[in-house]
């Protein structure tokens, strides 16, 4: 740590919430564009009964996207110092390019052998998103906790469909 990230001011909340909110909506975005379920491949997946409706996922999602972006802007604020602060901020990235990224290998590539093993790295990443941030922000570590829960459902969800249709 310099001796000028010490003493950097904290960044104002406004400008960060704006940032955060602008990036998760970019993954929201991203996301979207590759989920496909009325494709042919996709009609023809044998899906497990537990898989929810598909309005669900519209519901979930606009929830922990925004879980995300509270926590992400919190967490950015909190930051005692500029080091810190890129940490989280490559962290979150991370994060996100793997949130979109299993859209596109399940959806687009058609490939969910390739998406459960991508979605165990979106779920690790996500796991110690949640470990890094207790020390920076408890508030925004405990609002990521429901995001690591649906990935963990996703998890399964996706390797179950993976085994079903080798």
């Amino acid at each position: 740590m310099s001796v000028a990230d010490a003493s950097a001011p904290r960044p104002a909340t406004a400008p960060v919430a704006v940032a955060w909110t602008a990036a998760v909506a970019a993954t929201a975005a991203v996301g979207g564009l590759g989920t496909d379920v009325s494709s042919r491949w996709y009609r023809r997946l044998a899906l497990p009964s537990f898989q929810p409706p598909g309005p669900a996922f519209g519901i979930v999602w606009t929830i922990l996207y925004a879980l995300i972006a509270i926590a992400a802007t919190r967490a950015t604020v909190a930051a005692r110092d500029g080091d810190e602060r890129r940490r989280i901020v490559w962290a979150f990235a991370a994060n996100l390019l793997l949130n979109v990224a299993w859209t596109w290998i399940f959806f687009r590539g058609h490939r969910a052998g390739a998406a459960g093993v991508e979605i165990l790295a979106l779920q690790a990443s996500t796991l110690l998103l949640i470990r890094q941030l207790v020390a920076v922000d408890r508030t925004a570590s405990r609002l990521l906790v429901p995001y690591a829960a649906w990935v963990g459902f996703a998890t399964v969800l996706t390797w179950t469909i993976a085994i079903r249709n080798r």
